[in-house]
């Protein structure tokens, strides 16, 4: 187990973290994409690194929807600046 990945892995925990926080605190809708996008990534990474039984096909479509949920989550936040 690579050090780097399990600190990277931490840091995508804690920015899923705040987006709920913002969700939940701050009244921001887009937190909540935020917190999804940063939990999928959290998933995934996870999956590669203890190589749990999971077909890659939906790894694949849950890291499409972590990257939609981003790009809604920035367009929010685009709109309310």
């Amino acid at each position: 187990m690579n050090i780097l990945q399990v600190v990277s892995i931490s840091f995508e925990v804690l920015v899923a973290l705040l987006g709920l926080l913002l969700l939940i605190q701050k009244k921001k809708a887009w937190g909540a994409g935020i917190a999804l996008t940063f939990a999928i990534y959290v998933y995934y990474d996870l999956a590669n690194l203890f190589k749990f039984s999971v077909a890659q096909d939906i790894l694949r479509l849950v890291f499409f929807i972590a990257s939609l949920s981003v790009l809604w989550a920035i367009w929010r936040v685009y709109e309310e600046i």
